[in-house]
């Protein structure tokens, strides 16, 4: 896997800056289906760069040998990787960040409050 700075189509420090200094602030529930959603995009990326990684270690590389099953996965996946060459490895890197600036700027709604009533807490 990739382990350089990630491209610019990626803002993981910025959110993590942000939230570190109180600038990003969170309702709970928002937060918590947000973390849910990333956590499942994370799943399926690092899925696919798992079924890469062993599609690019097999010594003969033909969708034929593959389980009918895995077929889509594998086209899916390495379909991605050519239009997109290195992103889903950043992803991985980047997807996690996001998780926790979520987690850090996470915010309970206070008693009666309801989130546009203050506009600092999305």
């Amino acid at each position: 896997m990739n382990t350089e700075a990630s491209p610019p189509y990626f803002a993981g420090e910025l959110f993590l800056t942000l939230a570190a200094e109180g600038r990003l602030v969170i309702e709970a529930v928002r937060a918590d289906e947000t973390i849910a959603e990333l956590e499942s995009t994370l799943a399926v990326i690092r899925r696919r760069l798992r079924i890469m990684a062993v599609w690019e270690a097999a010594p003969d590389r033909r969708l034929d040998d593959v389980p009918e099953e895995m077929a889509p996965d594998v086209v899916q996946a390495l379909f991605g990787e050519q239009l997109a060459p290195g992103r889903l490895e950043a992803a991985a890197i980047e997807i996690p960040k996001y998780i926790e600036a979520l987690r850090r700027a996470r915010r309970p709604a206070l008693p009666g409050e309801r989130p546009e009533e203050n506009p600092k807490v999305f």
